[in-house]
């Protein structure tokens, strides 16, 4: 998942900008935090974008090319004219518009913040969705990273079809993917 977002600053009420001034980091957000913080981020948008990619498509360019490919996506959606596109860490192939790369930008900036919260949400939903489809991976608790349970999983099931081939992780390594 990739996400982009547009802020218009003059839009944005009073009420926003302090339900806002909790965005930081995905990943530094308790889950109950981040579900909070989803509809308010919606609101508060002038635009919000989010690009999801397949895992078979990740296989095939790989997942630096294919990320950088998912956020350029994203970015086109929310970009316009005399705005600069901040992303976070890398810079993406040029899509018209100027950018500027952030590292750390999901702790620095609102945008980048809110962008990381929508992507994380929209996964881990998604991965609860995928977890009835495909139970015994148990992706309604892990949501698809590699917890010593998902490893045990994968060395007792294989791979699900939502698994990515291409990553090399030590379960992985013990079967034959060939």
């Amino acid at each position: 998942m990739a996400a982009a977002v547009l802020f218009d600053l003059e839009r944005l009420t009073l009420a926003d900008r302090r339900a806002l001034s909790k965005l930081n980091d995905s990943k530094q957000h308790t889950e109950e935090g981040r579900e909070e913080l989803y509809p308010l981020v919606f609101r508060a948008a002038a635009r919000a974008v989010i690009v999801s990619r397949c895992p078979r498509g990740i296989d095939s360019r790989g997942l630096h090319v294919t990320n950088l490919d998912a956020l350029r996506a994203a970015l086109l959606g929310v970009a316009c004219e005399g705005a600069l596109c901040l992303v976070d860490g890398f810079a993406v192939p040029p899509f018209g518009y100027e950018q500027r790369a952030v590292v750390g930008g999901d702790s620095t900036s609102a945008a980048i913040a809110a962008a990381s919260v929508l992507a994380k949400v929209t996964r881990d939903r998604y991965m609860r969705r995928a977890a009835q489809r495909h139970p015994s991976w148990d992706f309604d608790a892990n949501v698809g990273y590699s917890t010593p349970e998902h490893r045990a999983a994968i060395a007792e099931h294989g791979v699900s079809p939502l698994h990515r081939l291409s990553f090399a992780s030590i379960a992985y390594q013990q079967l034959a993917l060939g």
